[in-house]
């Protein structure tokens, strides 16, 4: 059965895209099939990083794996009730044009749209990559200003709650897995970073999330960007380009253990798992 990864924040410049397309190669170079659906469509990150992939392919002569990408258009109806439900109609037609895959990759825009609402209705994963400031904290959570207490849910863990809720009186078995990942944590033990893992800590358990370790503030992940590579495309033998630091292994490991912490339906490939162990004797070396 397919399982529908969502990559959901209302807020920009939190990592969606970036570990849409991370999570995309590591499911994929673990043998698996995955499709890709990228729902911002003012921006289309994902769109586009996939197309930088491509020419960075037929410019360098290179083969890499590939999702199987379903566009998804926005409508152009004035009537609102005909909009949504022509929307609707079409990410139901694009998720059953891959019902046969094993899993399938939606990256979301940073904001409250019909087309994301409903993303995020089907999903059985929602990871919501989350920048380590208060800034970002407060789509989850209403703080006191005054003493630092959360006070309830914010607008983004209502949507949540509000899909987990339809979802469960439509009758669908099985529930909604949320993971909330601290996205560009800092090395340094700063006060902000101790603070705001409390806070997630309170927080996770009042209105049901996971916490996990996202990517570290690299500029690793904005290099690969314009040439469409993952840290997964380089390092080894056959990759078109090879790791250049100890930083960009470590990276690499941070990858891995959030796709582990995820806790998806998916066996490691014998290839991925050899190439695991050496990245990790090669950060134990160093």
């Amino acid at each position: 059965m397919t399982h529908v990864i969502v990559l959901g924040n209302e807020k920009g410049g939190s990592g969606k895209s970036t570990t849409a397309m991370h999570l995309i190669v590591a499911l994929l170079r673990s043998g698996k099939t995955v499709g890709a659906m990228d729902l911002d469509l003012r921006q289309g990150s994902l769109t586009r990083y996939l197309e930088n992939r491509k020419k960075f392919c037929e410019n360098n002569d290179k083969e890499l794996v590939f999702p199987k990408v379903v566009t998804v258009e926005p409508s152009s109806l004035d009537s609102r009730a005909e909009s949504q439900k022509k929307e609707t109609e079409s990410l139901k037609s694009a998720l059953k044009s891959l019902a046969g895959f094993d899993f399938v990759v939606i990256d979301c825009p940073g904001a409250n749209t019909h087309l994301s609402r409903l993303a995020h209705l089907h999903a059985d994963t929602i990871v919501t990559p989350l920048n380590d400031s208060f800034v970002d904290f407060d789509l989850l959570a209403k703080v006191d200003p005054g003493t630092g207490k959360v006070l309830g849910p914010s607008l983004y863990s209502e949507m949540v709650w509000t899909a987990r809720k339809q979802r469960a009186m439509m009758g669908v078995r099985g529930g909604i897995d949320w993971i909330v990942m601290r996205n560009r944590l800092s090395a340094t033990r700063a006060r902000n970073k101790k603070t705001m893992g409390d806070k997630l800590e309170e927080l996770s358990s009042r209105i049901g999330f996971r916490l996990a370790r996202g990517f570290g503030d690299r500029v690793i992940y904005r290099e690969l960007f314009p040439i469409g590579l993952t840290l997964l495309d380089l390092g080894g033998v056959n990759s078109p380009v090879r790791l250049s630091t100890m930083s960009h292994v470590t990276a690499r490991l941070e990858i891995r253990s959030l796709v582990a912490s995820l806790k998806l339906p998916v066996e490691d490939h014998p290839a991925a798992e050899s190439s695991e162990d050496g990245e990790k004797k090669s950060a134990a070396a160093a």
